[in-house]
């Protein structure tokens, strides 16, 4: 993230229109619908009718977030079923796709690919920056950014809980030399958020439950994420 520049922010989980409406004012770069397996999980047609609403205002000529697919290991005749009904911008992959399966994604839909790596609560260790190209390198090329999220056995993210933030400097060092963005998500809400930013700089940050108050999504807590993200 370049000197005088604000991370972008990502709200993800989105499943109602009255939510969007209540925030699509706010200075939000990626709304993210979720049709891996969830409590957040979206339809396509659901999703359908948010991106729908977004290009009405777009029309009406404000600026919009793009949209955000997040799967886990989707299968191709998948992408192609429901991006036939949800156009999206970005698809966000978050389990063991190949590098082939990025590239794939990129070519056939044309839109940009967010690949998640997941990182334990407690890493033993920093990983070196051997070993993280090691790991990414095959990537470059396939994909726009990397997701920094924190691991979950289940849906593999979106936990809720935080990472071991030690790791982002060799990671963001990577990105840095592979022409990638970096995003980090795990844990953020409008308590932390404003010490990751100051201390690491990613180029985006991404928040679920962080946001939420009791399952829901929260216009308050939006709103003062945002605010704790872009604030000088």
């Amino acid at each position: 993230m370049a000197a005088g520049t604000f991370p972008t922010v990502k709200i993800c989980g989105l499943q109602s229109v009255e939510v969007l409406k209540s925030i699509v004012h706010l200075p939000i770069d990626h709304i993210g619908f979720v049709f891996a397996p969830s409590k957040r999980q979206v339809t396509p047609d659901k999703a359908n009718e948010l991106i729908s609403y977004l290009k009405s205002e777009a029309a009406s000529g404000l600026t919009i977030p793009l949209t955000v697919g997040v799967f886990v290991n989707p299968t191709q005749e998948q992408l192609i079923d429901i991006l036939a009904v949800a156009p999206l911008d970005v698809v966000q992959l978050h389990s063991q796709e190949t590098p082939e399966f990025c590239s794939w994604v990129r070519e056939r839909f044309q839109v940009q690919v967010f690949k998640s790596v997941s990182i334990s609560k407690s890493e033993d260790k920093v990983p070196s920056l051997t070993e993280v190209g090691a790991q990414l390198d095959p990537y470059i090329g396939s994909v726009d950014a990397i997701l920094l999220d924190t691991f979950d056995p289940v849906y593999g993210g979106g936990s809720g809980k935080t990472f071991a933030w030690d790791c982002i400097p060799v990671y963001l060092e990577w990105a840095r030399l592979a022409g990638v963005k970096l995003l980090v998500a795990g844990g953020l809400q409008p308590d932390n958020v404003n010490q990751l930013v100051e201390a690491y700089r990613p180029d985006g940050v991404d928040v679920s439950s962080g946001v939420e108050t009791d399952g829901v999504k929260d216009i308050a807590k939006i709103s003062a994420f945002v605010e704790r993200v872009t604030r000088k």
